[in-house]
């Protein structure tokens, strides 16, 4: 069985796979890699794309009336994130023994959050759909990036610190994700 997917060049450094909730598939890879190298690099993900694929659709047929938000209840979660989430990232900071820079809510299709190498941290809104403990997971994730700015052992050993069921929460916190991106 074939795959079709639409391939999306730009000027970014490294090729992923990203498959919509529609359950269309968007390779994007660099404006200079050869055509080549794009579908070896998808017929080596081919079981990733197609098990992720099936994902989609169940989760697609388990939620048949899931609709995209208008932009008053996008503002309306991004005004709660900003009320919540700078005092809990505040509170594990502490514990942590971090700091931090500047704190951003956005809505975001593929990310929950990101640290920058500055200690900036962005947060998706989205995140207030979901259970705190699952939030909390996302803070204290992005925070440990404080420490090791890397998804290496180290760091999941500092966010077993402060975590212990880590694995199960990230397990939750990507089948909640609305886009699948490898």
């Amino acid at each position: 069985m074939s795959i079709d997917y639409t391939i999306i060049r730009s000027r970014r450094k490294t090729i992923a796979i990203q498959i919509k909730p529609d359950c269309s598939v968007t390779v994007r890879a660099p404006l200079r890699m050869a055509k080549k190298d794009i579908l070896k690099f998808v017929e080596e993900k081919s079981g990733w794309i197609r098990k992720h694929l099936e994902a989609m659709q169940q989760r697609t047929a388990d939620h048949p009336n899931e609709r995209s938000l208008s932009q008053a209840e996008i503002k309306e979660l991004a005004d709660s994130a900003l009320k919540l989430i700078p005092a809990r990232v505040k509170e594990y900071a502490e514990i942590i023994g971090v700091s931090y820079g500047r704190i951003t809510i956005r809505n975001q299709k593929t990310r929950w959050g990101s640290c920058s190498s500055k200690g900036n941290l962005n947060f998706n809104c989205q995140l207030m759909r979901l259970p705190e403990e699952l939030r909390d997971y996302v803070i204290i994730h992005e925070l440990c990036h404080r420490k090791e700015m890397n998804h290496s052992a180290k760091f999941w050993s500092e966010v077993e610190k402060y975590c212990l069921d880590y694995k199960a929460l990230r397990k939750k916190l990507k089948a909640e994700m609305i886009y699948e991106t490898i």
